[in-house]
C-alpha cells in the first residue's frame, strides 16, 4: 500500500520533468519568459526550460515570407489602376526579439508603408510609364521599407510590382489604340506590297517589249537579207529587180492565204483576199516601180541641167 503512494508522486515528477523539454525545428526561433519576463532566445535543436517558472511566448519563423497587397491609385494622366506589390521580408535572426516585442502587427505596418510609396510614385507618372517604370516602383518601396522595417528586425528581401491592372474602359481603349496601329502597319505594308508588285510587274513588261523589239528586229533583218538573197537569184535568170520584188511579195501573198488554210481557227483577214488579188497587186507593183524608176531617171535629168546652167 505504501508503494501505491509513490506511484503518482513519480509520475508527476516525471510529467514535470518532461514539461521542461522541448523542440525548435529548423529556421524557428522559440523566445522564453519567466514570469512574464523575456529571458531568452531559443533556436532549432532540443532545448530546456525550467518548469511552472519558464514558458514559450512565441515560435518566429525564420523563413522568407510573402506578403501581397493590391494599390488602388490615380495616374497623372487621370487613369485609375490598381498595383499588386509582392514584399518577401524575413526575420532577422539576431533581432527576433525586436520583430516580437516592437511589432504586434508586422503585415498591417508593411502594408501602410506600401501605400504611402505607392500613392506618391504613381500620382507622378503617366499609364504607360507605370507599366514601363514598375521595377523603379519596386525599388522605391525596397527602399522606403528597409530603412523602416530594420529597426522592428524585419530585412526586405525584395519587393515585385507583379500586376497592373488599370480600369477596364481603359484597357479596351488601350487595346483599340494597339490594334488601329497594328491595323495602319499593315495596309503599309500591304501598299507597299502592291507597289512593289506593279513596279516589277511594269519593269517586266518593258523587258518582254524590249526583247520583243529586238525579235522583230532580227526578224526583219533576217527577212531583209533573205529577199536581197532572192532578188540576187532571179537577176540572175533574167528578171530585172522591179519584177524580182514584184513575185517576191506576190509569193508571200500566196503562202500568207496557205497557212491561213492550214489553220482551222483563225482570226486573221488578208486584205485583199479576193482570188484576182495577186495578179492585180503584181500589176499595181510593176507599174508602180516602173513609174517610180521614171520619175527617178526624170529628176536626175533636172538635176544635172541646172548644174550645166
Amino acid at each position: 500500500m505504501g508503494n501505491l503512494i509513490w506511484i503518482p508522486i513519480i509520475f508527476f515528477v516525471v510529467a514535470t520533468v518532461l514539461s521542461g523539454v522541448f523542440i525548435v525545428k529548423q529556421q524557428t526561433a522559440v523566445l522564453i519568459e519567466t514570469f512574464g519576463r523575456f529571458t531568452s532566445v531559443r533556436q532549432s535543436g532540443i532545448q530546456f526550460k525550467i518548469p511552472f517558472v519558464q514558458r514559450i511566448s512565441a515560435r518566429m519563423g525564420l523563413k522568407i515570407q510573402q506578403l501581397d497587397v493590391i494599390i488602388e491609385t490615380k495616374t497623372l494622366d487621370d487613369v485609375f489602376v490598381k498595383l499588386k506589390v509582392s514584399v518577401q521580408y524575413v526575420v532577422i535572426k539576431e533581432k527576433v526579439y525586436d520583430a516580437f516585442y516592437k511589432l504586434e502587427y508586422p503585415h498591417e505596418q508593411i502594408t501602410s508603408y506600401v501605400f504611402d510609396v505607392v500613392r506618391a510614385e504613381v500620382p507622378k507618372m503617366k499609364l504607360d510609364d507605370v507599366f514601363v517604370k514598375k521595377d523603379d516602383i519596386a525599388i522605391a518601396v525596397k527602399s522606403e521599407l528597409q530603412e523602416a522595417m530594420l529597426d522592428y528586425g524585419y530585412d526586405i528581401i525584395k519587393t515585385l510590382v507583379t500586376d497592373i491592372d488599370p480600369d477596364a474602359q481603359v484597357k479596351e481603349a488601350m487595346n483599340r489604340i494597339n490594334a488601329s496601329e497594328r491595323e495602319k502597319i499593315a495596309a503599309q505594308f500591304e501598299g507597299d506590297a502592291a507597289r512593289i508588285l506593279i513596279v516589277e510587274k511594269a519593269k517586266a513588261e518593258a523587258e518582254s517589249k524590249r526583247l520583243q523589239g529586238m525579235g522583230i528586229a532580227d526578224q526583219r533583218r533576217e527577212i531583209a537579207r533573205g529577199l536581197e538573197e532572192s532578188v540576187e537569184v532571179l537577176n540572175k535568170v533574167g528578171i530585172n529587180s522591179q519584177e524580182a520584188s514584184a513575185l517576191i511579195v506576190v509569193t508571200q501573198h500566196y503562202d500568207t492565204l496557205q497557212s491561213i488554210g492550214e489553220e482551222t481557227n483563225t482570226n486573221l483577214i488578208l486584205l485583199p483576199n479576193s482570188p484576182q488579188a495577186g495578179s492585180d497587186m503584181l500589176n499595181n507593183m510593176v507599174a508602180s516601180f516602173t513609174a517610180s524608176n521614171m520619175i527617178g531617171e526624170s529628176m536626175k535629168k533636172t538635176h544635172k541641167e541646172k548644174k550645166k546652167e
